[in-house]
């Protein structure tokens, strides 16, 4: 019920966006309206003096005008905004035509002992998990699963469209049971093999890492031709700040931290995500990855609109068309009513 109210224009996409095009002559409307205010004759007749005339103006009556002019081009706003089709990918009365064809996504996590460094706050493993979790939360319809990996790789979370319990799972990861070691090829031919042949048209994956490949008998360019091969395509993220880090480093006496180079092989991660059709992106911060993260969700926003739909979403204006009926409706009886004229 509240969409039929709903005016916020950045929360919709729209099926005819060329017709906003028409936005830009709303300033000539609001030119031309006031050029017709100022050449109206007095509409009040006025028997007395000049002079007793003037000391009854009011400055207010012009303003008056001039909020009734703002009025009907807002109201004029409202309805070119409602001729472009307005949709929101998240309202509920489309759900379940948008997103009956969701897409897979399987997120592949490094979860090896520099995941723990300090370049990111509180370290790369935790930002990881916390910003992963709000991608999560802004998918719909979508199944998502996760694979984590470090010199070996297993699936923590099958995909599924219940997203409480794979928020669970990323929660629990910590990397400790397994084999140490940067398997990226391994990490990605297991999410990969998530994706099975017989699931949805689009499939994704989201390859998280901060290292390079030392690890697993699967080379990333093997995983990346079976990725390619299954029709997979893999977004890599690179994951380490510019120069040094504050890393975990074993020793004879236990764990210590110290400053050590990032090396991320950025030229196998950008090879994977070209030959899959994806896109290579390097996070040196939260807010880095937190960005890079939004930008795959509106990348994979238009996969669905352009190849997932069968016919176009439901347009829905009735919040534009709605507020201009009340507005329109508001405008003329105060107007009619402050400036009527007396026959």
């Amino acid at each position: 019920m509240l969409n039929n109210w709903n005016i916020l224009f950045w929360e919709y996409d729209f099926l005819s966006p060329y017709l906003l095009w028409l936005l830009l002559l709303v300033p000539v409307f609001i030119f031309l309206m006031w050029q017709n205010e100022k050449k109206k004759e007095g509409e009040v007749k006025f028997s007395r003096t000049e002079g007793e005339q003037i000391q009854l103006e009011t400055i207010w009556i012009s303003d008056l005008r001039k909020v009734f002019i703002g009025l009907y081009a807002f109201v004029t706003i409202l309805l070119i905004f409602a001729l472009a089709k307005p949709f929101d990918w998240k309202s509920d009365e489309n759900f379940n035509e948008s997103y009956k064809n969701g897409i897979d996504i399987v997120i592949a996590m490094d979860v090896s002992l520099s995941m723990f460094a300090r370049d990111f706050e509180p370290n790369r493993m935790e930002a990881s998990k916390v910003i992963a979790k709000e991608f999560i939360d802004g998918r719909r319809g979508d199944r998502i699963g996760l694979v984590v990996f470090a010199g070996e790789a297993y699936t923590a979370c099958p995909t599924t469209l219940d997203y409480s319990i794979l928020k669970d799972q990323i929660d629990k990861v910590t990397g400790e049971n397994l084999e140490q070691g940067t398997a990226i090829g391994t990490g990605l031919g297991t999410a990969v093999s998530r994706l099975r042949n017989d699931s949805l048209p689009s499939k994704v994956v989201i390859l998280l890492t901060d290292g390079s490949n030392c690890a697993g008998e699967v080379t990333p360019e093997v995983a990346a031709e079976l990725a390619r091969a299954k029709n997979v395509r893999v977004y890599t993220i690179g994951m380490g700040t510019n120069g040094e880090a504050l890393s975990p480093i074993i020793t004879p006496f236990g764990v210590r931290f110290e400053n050590v180079p990032v090396e991320i092989d950025e030229k196998t991660l950008n090879n994977i995500a070209v030959k899959t059709g994806g896109k290579y992106f390097r996070a040196t911060d939260n807010e880095s990855l937190q960005v890079i993260y939004k930008e795959i969700e509106k990348l994979e926003k238009r996969k669905i609109l352009d190849k997932q739909y069968k016919s176009d979403p439901p347009a829905n204006p009735s919040g534009f068309l709605n507020w201009a009926i009340v507005i329109a409706i508001l405008t003329w009886s105060s107007k009619s009513i402050l400036f009527r004229t007396n026959e």
